[in-house]
């Protein structure tokens, strides 16, 4: 008799999302575990649940996903949670806090139908900016565009949180080409935001919901810009002129995407990977391995 597909969800938040839990059924998971609140120590002997009440292919039915608000915190739970296997005695897990990591593939996925991500010797050439840089999704955008090759501008409101992101992802991807910028008012004259913004061929807007990351006047320097993705769903727009439902839309002389363009890309790789964990027992899907996912479906 086939075992069942079980799902453990290990969510940092009080309550686990019910976000998550709705898609891992929809992407086959027969059964869920939710658990809330999980910390690096709680979740080991979740994982030893996981490991232990069944063996040799029977491991493949069970995956776990890692979730919650807390970036830093869920990373910590999935490298407790990866250090507790040895050997063949492991299961396969996905880690997409927010679904930070999916809607970060999703967006380097759009980028590359139009700007030449998949060939590092062409990638080099791409200058990248992303607002909102510090933030959870931010960050990883960042960084897989960095892993591509691409320069990218890291910017934030603070520039010492700038440098800090740049210095973690410098630390995961040591040729990542980074650079800390401070958004500032765009008029001030010689401004490095000012600058970053006239020279990236893309722009990826991460800033929190309802926030305006690029005004008018910031489109406007952003000539030579080819995509321009908006990741904020909520009023106002994050980039003036985008709508959430732009998806590849020419606006001037550039295609651009908003939040549910991204979010369709976003839902088709999450569906993807959880259904993918249950293949085998050792898949470990964090960003660079969903946007390796996401590639394979664009």
């Amino acid at each position: 008799m086939p075992v069942q597909r079980i799902l453990i969800q290990l969510d940092c938040d009080p309550q686990a999302s019910s976000f998550d839990a709705i898609v891992a059924i929809d992407a086959g998971a027969e059964m869920l575990l939710q658990h809330g609140g999980v910390t690096p120590d709680s979740a080991v002997p979740l994982v030893h649940g996981a490991m232990f009440t069944r063996g040799g292919s029977d491991l493949a039915a069970t995956a776990i996903f890692i979730g919650g608000s807390d970036m830093q915190i869920a990373e910590a739970v999935y490298d407790r949670v990866r250090a507790t296997f040895f050997g063949p005695v492991r299961v396969s897990v996905m880690l997409d806090p927010a679904g930070a990591n999916t809607t970060a593939s999703a967006a380097v996925v759009a980028a590359a139908r139009h700007l030449p991500l998949g060939d590092r010797a062409s990638a080099i050439g791409c200058r990248a900016l992303v607002l909102g840089a510090t933030g959870p999704v931010g960050q990883r955008v960042a960084r897989l565009l960095a892993g591509k090759g691409v320069a990218v501008g890291v910017a934030s409101r603070s520039l010492e949180r700038a440098k800090a992101v740049c210095e973690r992802i410098g630390a995961a991807v040591p040729e990542a080409r980074l650079e800390a910028v401070a958004t500032v008012d765009v008029s001030l004259a010689g401004s490095a935001f000012g600058t970053a913004i006239e020279k990236a061929d893309l722009i990826v807007s991460a800033g929190a919901a309802g926030t305006v990351m690029l005004d008018t006047a910031g489109r406007l320097l952003a000539s030579r810009a080819r995509v321009l993705i908006d990741l904020n769903a909520v009023p106002p727009a994050g980039v003036d002129g985008i709508m959430s439902a732009d998806k590849s839309r020419q606006s001037g002389v550039a295609l651009v995407y908003g939040a549910l363009g991204i979010g369709s890309i976003k839902m088709k790789i999450h569906r993807t990977a959880v259904s993918r964990l249950f293949e085998s027992n050792s898949l470990c899907l964090d960003a660079e391995a969903l946007l390796a996912v996401g590639e394979t479906l664009a």
